[in-house]
């Protein structure tokens, strides 16, 4: 799908000693692309670029990208949620929503741009970010992709932040659990937009209420 340049042989010890020509790199946004297929029942993540039509109102009509919070913002209707829904279930909102403004209202929901199949790994790791989420990854696998655990990685004490339908949630795990007791269910299936957060154990860590 992506062009590459060959590496050209090498023909005596001169050619040898010349810089082979750069591979060009494929960025994340055309891995994601190269990897993902949007159907009918894609759930909306953080970043997307959706294109929201109400039909006969081109003043309504809006093409918004999803905010880290997981809402956009539409005319008339301020704030609405729209990460965890599919394209369906957020149209059946904002029509439902549109009713108190129009009698009866005609919207789609339009997948533009993909850009939530991303997991963040922050804190103690070696090279803390943002990465593409190409296939079937788990909690230890992201924390490997991103360098693996520094040593004043608090690695009992891993916080996953996720957004569901309810809101955003709190997932806890612990290496050790994981790695050397079994503690296989906290090696969780990772979704798109899925923050880890590894944190120091200088950190003060608040009792949970």
């Amino acid at each position: 799908m992506f062009g590459v340049t060959a590496t050209p042989v090498i023909a005596d010890e001169a050619d040898s000693k010349k810089p082979l020509p750069t591979i060009p790199s494929i960025t994340s946004s055309q891995a994601d692309n190269a990897f993902l297929v949007v159907t009918s029942d894609y759930i909306i993540g953080p970043e997307d670029v959706l294109e929201i039509t109400v039909w006969k109102n081109a003043e309504l009509s809006k093409q918004v990208q999803v905010r880290p919070d997981g809402r956009i913002s539409l005319p008339l209707l301020g704030d609405i949620s729209a990460v965890g829904k599919t394209p369906a279930q957020l149209t059946e909102e904002i029509s439902s929503r549109l009713k108190a403004y129009i009698e009866t209202p005609t919207i789609s929901t339009t997948i533009k741009e993909v850009q939530s199949y991303q997991i963040y790994v922050l804190g103690e790791v070696d090279k803390p970010g943002k990465y593409p989420l190409k296939s079937k990854t788990t909690l230890l696998q992201g924390i490997t992709v991103a360098g693996g655990l520094t040593q004043v990685a608090a690695r009992n004490k891993i916080v996953i932040f996720r957004f569901t339908k309810e809101g955003q949630t709190k997932l806890r795990a612990s290496y050790d659990d994981i790695v050397v007791r079994d503690g296989s269910k906290q090696n969780i299936e990772l979704k798109p937009g899925d923050q880890i957060v590894v944190p120091s154990e200088t950190m003060v860590v608040l009792p949970s209420r």
